[in-house]
This record gives structure tokens, C-alpha cells and sequence, in this order.
């Protein structure tokens, strides 16, 4: 144990007598109800991130008793405090635009009050990046805990979850296959519990990944949200807590290059979301180093997706849960992990693999010599339209669009595409591109969930289910098709999306790593000289002021430029 301040002596107001400090602080705390004798004990705060608009986290207060039950049982003393909780569809314009300030509030909420751990309560898709982010950044002993996924529902004997049955329906309902009053009845049935999307979206990726990395402990990120198991991992967590409080394990121990490669890894064998790799960059950017986009392609092209769940597959989390969670996985994969990197619990990912009990039959984790699919369940894309590069999840896409090459149909914001996309006059064929500008960090502004462009509804009505569709905005991780993402630099920063016009070619070989503009380089510079950003990319007060300001590109996590550890220095 180191001997820096501990428990209420901890981070003293100043009001320039460090022993009046005290005594204010505690006689103000006394108030709560605390003995001399808890007071006394290590103190471990516990992000609170309910919400009456947060479904995905209806279950966060029964899990801070659980953690409070097992912060006492160790000797602890547990304090919660409100941190900003976001749900996917109730924050506009997108969560991703409020990501970067909840990890300012829980950073400083970590920094500012007396505590000699935390207890990290995510769950809904940008939490669990904003908790680690922050917690990066304050590095005060930190363990991360779930929500945990929802169970599944079903609608005429069909099983379903949130969200890719949800945009498979929606589709089939744009289709005119499904009327109004029956996708009104599946919306009741799509989520029918607490917790977050059952399949494998964005928090499910990110919770796995956090607990390859070692930020959470062993089984945590698949366990349901209703189930008793949560309980208890919580109980656990919260007991955990106390020990890495005593122990000073700092999470800049745990999150290293060599473990963030490891969640690297994690993230292409479960066939994760692409969101994954804009959090991780963003995470790593805190702790001092870049996330290396070609190790994530050369990591890609080595580990086969091996979990059988939608969208890349047909299972659900409870699913991957029943067939031992992350740890099947890893056992799958363990000869293409670190195995020393230090975990969360003290120990090397390595001693927590072989500690878990001994696999079982099941159908839901493939061997590695019967993958879902090989070759990588994300790929790097680079080429003249995305020089700083662009991702697609290959493996959700349909395989016969992974080399195309098509005309541009254009849409240059999210209002021209909501207004033209379903015109019966649009100017659109299936073997078309459709193009989306304007929708990246600062574009959209936000870096929206846009990149899953609906196909035209006059195409769905013909039995057209995938297109080649690209933008520089991200993607649901319970989405899926041809879609390219993430294209750096977007179109509102000066980055050649903005320069397509409607007609151009535009070539897609994914096998070759290549999305390429087919226009030629003068025709180009002219374009270049001719063009203005979009009015909107600044403001002048406020939070808006802030990101616009500092806002990074999405190679670099679409984190604020101040808050990395290194900041990237201004291009002349």
C-alpha cells in the first residue's frame, strides 16, 4: 500500500488549513448517518448510472446493493454518486456526442471525492467507454461491472432481439411485408427486460473486450440481466474493489498496448462491432498510445470469427453465456493471446483462463477449425476516398458485394437522405453506391449510428435486401450489410467523401483493403478548390464550442484532443 492519503483525508477541499478540511468534511458526512468507525474504512465509490430514460441499466440499483453487500463483507465502506447515464435512443442527437462528457464527469467525480477505489457500472452502449476513458485518465484503482444483456423475446413462435431483429423487421415493414398494427405488436416483444441489446452489438462487444482486457472480473460479460448470477458478480465486484483499493492496482496496470491488443483480438473473434474500434482508440489515446489500426487488420486476417451470434450469426448472449462466456472463447484463441497481461483480480489473464472451469459441448463458440467466417470480422479499408481509412464489418455483410464496383448515389446530409431516400423518383439501382456526407463526428455532429443506410424503399419493395452503402458515420453494432464506416477524414473536415458527386465510380474490393473513388485527380483539385465546409461545424458557446473545437477524427477514438494523454499537435 502506497502512503499517500487515504479514505477521508483524501483530496481535502482548501480552504487552507488541511486539518479544518478534515473536520468540515466529516462533520458534513456525519450527516449521512456514518459511525466514526466507517469512516475509518477504505472507501469505495460506486458510479450510480440509473435513468428513468435508461432501460438498459433498470437493473443499476439492485446491483449497488449487490456491490455495497460485497464493499462491506471485505471491510469496505461504499459510497455511490451520480455519474451521467445515456441510453442509445434516447440521447440526441447521439450518444456518441455526449460520450466524451461523461468521461469528463466520471474522471473528475473519481478525482474530486474521497475515494480509494471505484466501482465502474456500465452497461448501455457509450457507458462502458466513457467509465474506462475516464478512468484511464483519473487512474485510481478501478473495476469495471456490467448491466449484462437482455433475455430474448419472441412473436409468433420466432425468437427475437434487440437491435438486429429490430432493423430486420423494420426492413421487412419499409418492405410492405409487415403492416402498421403488427411492427407496432413486435416493438413490445423486441426488448422484454432490463439490460442491454442481446446480440452482438456495441455493449455487448465492449464488455467483452473490457473483460479480455482484464478490467472486469472472469464471467462478467455475458451473464443476463435478470439473472442471480449479476447479483453475485456484483457481490463480488464490490468485494474486489476493497482488495485493489489495498493493493493501489491502478488501471493503467491492467490496460496496456499488449492487453489492448488482446481485446483487439477478442473483438475480431466474436465478430464484435465496429464501434469497438473507435472506443478502443479513444481509450488507448487516454493512456498513452494509438491504437494501430493495420495490427487490427493483421489480427483480423489470423482469428476467424468463432461466436455464432446475429448479426454475424444466429445466437443470442444467453446463448454464449450458457456455453461459458468469454472464457470459451479465449480458450479457442489462447495460443494467439498474451497470456501475462495482469487482470483486474490481481492475477494474469493466463492463471484466470486455466482457473475457469473445463469447457463443455456446446454450439454457440465454433473450434478454429469450423469458424463463422475467416479472414477477419472487421477490415481496414484505405485508398483515395478514405486515406486516413475506413472500416467494414465484413463479416455481416453480404459476400458478393465485398468487391463491387458501382455508380455514387449522393446524399449530402442526414436531412437530404430522410427527405430523398424513399422518393419514387430517385435515380437508384441495386448495383448502385449509396453515398451518405456530412454524418461524421463533426458532420452529423455526433458521428451518428446513420452508416446503416436503409435501402430505398422502392428497392426493398423489389426483394432488395443489401447494398453497398459507405459515409463517415458509424454503425450500429446490431446492424449489418455491405456498409463501409468510419471514413477519415469525413466529408465535414475536408476529406474527399465531400468531393462525390452523383455518377461517380466508386470501387470496393475489400480482400484488397481498397475503397477507391474513380475520378480523376484534377477534376478533384477543382472539386477541392470549390468546396465549403457545412455552416454548422462550430458554435460559439457551451459544450457545442467544445466539441467542435477539439474533436478528434474517428482513427483517433472521436475523443477531445485535450483530454489524451499525448495531444495531437495542430497541422500547419
Amino acid at each position: 500500500m502506497s502512503d499517500r492519503p487515504r479514505g477521508m483525508r483524501k483530496g481535502l477541499a482548501g480552504y487552507g488549513d488541511a486539518g479544518f478540511s478534515l473536520f468540515l468534511r466529516k462533520a458534513f458526512i456525519k450527516a449521512m448517518g456514518y459511525s466514526d468507525d466507517a469512516l475509518d474504512r477504505p472507501i469505495i465509490g460506486i458510479t450510480n448510472t440509473f435513468s428513468g430514460f435508461n432501460a438498459c441499466h433498470r437493473n443499476v440499483p439492485d446491483m449497488i446493493e449487490a456491490i455495497k453487500r460485497g464493499v462491506m463483507l471485505a471491510g469496505g465502506l461504499p459510497v455511490e454518486f451520480p455519474v451521467i447515464s445515456m441510453h442509445e435512443a434516447f440521447t440526441h442527437p447521439t450518444s456518441m456526442y455526449v460520450r466524451n462528457l461523461m468521461a469528463m464527469d466520471v474522471e473528475e467525480m473519481i478525482r474530486a471525492q474521497p475515494m480509494d477505489a471505484v466501482v465502474l457500472i456500465g452497461g448501455c452502449d457509450k457507458t462502458v467507454p466513457a467509465l474506462l476513458m475516464g478512468a484511464a485518465s483519473a487512474d485510481v484503482p478501478a473495476i469495471l461491472t456490467v448491466t449484462g444483456p437482455m433475455i430474448t423475446g419472441s412473436h409468433k413462435g420466432e425468437r427475437l432481439g434487440a437491435c438486429t431483429d429490430c432493423r430486420r423487421l423494420w426492413g421487412q415493414h419499409r418492405a410492405g411485408e409487415i403492416d402498421a398494427a403488427e411492427i407496432e405488436e413486435i416493438s413490445g416483444k423486441l426488448a422484454p427486460g432490463p439490460g442491454t441489446c442481446m446480440v452482438m452489438g456495441t455493449a455487448s462487444t465492449m464488455a467483452l473486450v473490457s473483460e479480455a482486457m482484464g478490467m472486469m472480473l472472469p464471467g462478467g460479460a455475458t451473464i443476463p440481466a435478470v439473472h442471480a448470477d449479476r447479483m453475485r458478480h456484483a457481490e463480488a465486484t464490490g468485494a474486489r474493489a476493497v482488495a485493489i483499493a489495498a493493493e493501489d492496482l491502478r488501471p493503467r496496470q491492467i490496460m496496456t498496448e499488449a492487453s489492448m491488443r488482446n481485446a483487439l483480438r477478442v473483438l475480431q473473434a466474436v465478430g464484435g462491432s465496429t464501434n469497438g474500434v473507435v472506443h478502443l482508440a479513444a481509450i488507448a489515446g487516454r493512456l498513452g498510445f494509438d491504437l494501430d489500426l493495420e495490427d487490427l487488420d493483421r489480427l483480423g486476417a489470423e482469428t476467424p470469427v468463432l461466436v455464432d451470434l446475429k448479426p454475424s450469426g444466429q445466437h443470442y448472449m444467453e446463448d454464449l453465456f450458457r456455453a461459458g462466456g468469454l472464457v470459451t472463447v479465449l480458450r479457442e484463441i489462447v495460443d494467439l493471446i498474451a497470456r501475462d497481461c495482469l487482470t483486474v483480480t490481481g492475477r494474469s489473464l493466463g492463471a484466470e483462463i486455466d482457473a475457469q472451469p473445463a469447457s463443455w459441448s456446446q454450439d454457440t463458440v465454433r473450434p478454429l477449425s469450423d469458424p463463422i467466417h475467416s479472414g477477419g470480422g472487421i477490415r481496414l479499408l484505405r485508398g483515395n476516398l478514405a486515406p486516413n481509412g475506413a472500416i467494414i464489418k465484413q463479416a455481416a455483410a453480404t459476400p458478393a458485394l465485398l468487391r463491387h464496383t458501382g455508380r455514387a448515389v449522393v446524399f449530402t446530409s442526414l436531412a437530404d437522405m430522410a427527405e430523398r431516400l424513399d422518393d419514387p423518383d430517385l435515380d437508384v439501382t441495386a448495383d448502385d453506391v449509396l453515398v451518405l456526407q456530412n454524418a461524421g463526428p463533426k458532420g452529423a455532429p455526433g458521428m451518428p449510428e446513420a452508416g446503416y443506410i436503409p435501402i430505398p424503399r422502392k428497392l426493398a419493395a423489389q426483394g432488395v435486401r443489401d447494398m453497398v452503402r459507405l459515409s463517415d458515420a458509424r454503425m450500429s453494432g446490431t446492424a449489418f450489410g455491405a456498409i463501409v464506416l468510419h471514413i477519415s477524414p469525413e466529408a465535414a473536415a475536408g476529406g474527399p467523401l465531400g468531393l462525390v458527386r452523383d455518377g461517380d465510380r466508386i470501387a470496393l474490393d475489400v480482400e484488397a483493403g481498397t475503397l477507391s473513388l474513380l475520378v480523376e485527380e484534377e477534376e478533384l483539385r477543382t472539386r477541392r478548390k470549390n468546396w465549403t465546409p457545412p455552416a454548422h461545424v462550430h458554435a460559439e458557446r457551451g459544450y457545442a464550442k467544445l466539441y467542435f473545437d477539439e474533436v478528434l477524427q474517428a482513427e483517433d477514438g472521436c475523443d477531445f484532443n485535450f483530454l489524451r494523454a499525448v495531444p495531437r499537435k495542430p497541422e500547419a
